[in-house]
């Protein structure tokens, strides 16, 4: 048997459902100008994932790096969602 796919499955389905309030909790504290550290941490993952040899770490590396840039979007969605009123504004953060 082989549980390769099974086993980057269940790593993408955790990776994606993590990096959700990531960017809740990114935006509510930082605002929009913190998404420069998921750039830096999607370059990272990417070059890691370049590098490895090794199928499901290299993979997973990969789901983590487009997970990122996948979140610098949402982080901009994220701050138009809370000028909408579904998620709560930090009011101790006046800047954006």
């Amino acid at each position: 048997m082989n549980f390769t796919g099974i086993i980057i499955g269940v790593s993408s389905f955790f990776c994606i459902g993590l990096f959700h309030p990531i960017v809740i909790k990114a935006e509510y504290y930082f605002g929009t100008r913190c998404w420069w550290v998921f750039l830096l941490v999607a370059l990272g993952c990417i070059a890691g994932s370049l590098l490895m040899a090794a199928t499901i770490p290299s993979t997973i590396l990969g789901v983590v790096a487009f997970s990122s840039l996948w979140s610098i979007l949402e982080l901009f969605k994220q701050r138009e969602r809370v000028a909408k009123g579904w998620f709560p504004k930090n009011p101790k953060r006046n800047s954006r």
